[in-house]
């Protein structure tokens, strides 16, 4: 497997899911994946890639603020990435464009018929799991990580510090109890209910816990990450990695305005 295209030159203010005419000889993959490698979109690119699916990224820089162009916003309304383009969606017509990690896995696991079940109950089996990852695991660490960098420099964090630890610790444990009498966590069959919780848990140790603690936990966590498939899709890049250190402090500062503490966009006039 080559692993993605990489996509840097694309203009975010165009439409991205209209298609713009290509030689034959040029054609692109039929997946765009707009992206930045974080937890969330290592989701959609382990799935990628354990579907060896072609698919093309397109560059979505979130601490320089991309998420928040206009041409960004016509696919991702919610100025989050992952957003994925389907240029070539199962039936034909227009392109299919969707926002949020949960929906996308979704759309190319029917898509692929591959990593999720066609049976009803196996199927709410892992619509369970993607839900839980989304409104409680994906979230819960992500406010641990935000409260513990800020450090003292917003006044005390301490409480919220430890409200979050402890959340992170009770939800390693959700997934451990749930692990001990089956191999992955909707039961017998590896599937993107696995995927879609992965990349939250590979910076165990930066978010206080020791996954020594969970052991039917860690012997999934040990099983997934052997996976050539995860190993590829946890190494997608977009593009050469940025040094903070090179950022002015003005420019710091602008990045800290939109990326936090925000409140509602104006709709259009």
């Amino acid at each position: 497997m080559p692993g993605p295209s990489i996509d840097s030159t694309i203009d975010s203010t165009i439409d991205p899911t209209i298609d713009p005419p290509i030689d034959p000889s040029e054609r692109l993959p039929m997946i765009d994946l707009h992206y930045w490698p974080t937890p969330n979109g290592k989701k959609v690119t382990i799935l990628l890639e354990e579907l060896g699916m072609p698919y093309r990224i397109v560059p979505c820089n979130i601490g320089r603020g991309d998420q928040f162009t206009d041409g960004f916003l016509k696919i991702g309304p919610n100025n989050r990435m992952p957003a994925m383009v389907d240029h070539e969606p199962v039936g034909g017509g227009p392109a299919i464009s969707l926002f949020e990690s949960g929906a996308i896995m979704l759309y190319l696991a029917e898509k692929a018929g591959r990593f999720y079940p066609q049976d009803l109950r196996g199927r709410y089996e892992v619509n369970q799991w993607l839900i839980w990852q989304m409104a409680n695991q994906g979230p819960k660490l992500g406010e641990r990580g935000h409260f513990f960098r800020l450090g003292d420099t917003r006044g005390d964090q301490s409480y919220a510090v430890r409200r979050f630890t402890d959340e992170a610790n009770r939800l390693y444990g959700v997934m451990n109890n749930r692990l001990y009498d089956r191999p992955y966590l909707a039961g017998d069959t590896y599937t993107i209910a696995d995927m879609i919780c992965y990349p939250w848990t590979v910076n165990w140790q930066g978010q206080g816990q020791d996954i020594n603690e969970f052991k039917y936990f860690k012997r999934w966590f040990d099983e997934l990450g052997a996976r050539p498939g995860v190993q590829r899709g946890l190494a997608v890049t977009a593009g050469p990695a940025e040094d903070p250190a090179t950022l002015s402090e003005a420019e710091k500062e602008r990045r800290a305005k939109i990326l936090y503490n925000q409140r509602a966009r104006p709709a259009p006039a």
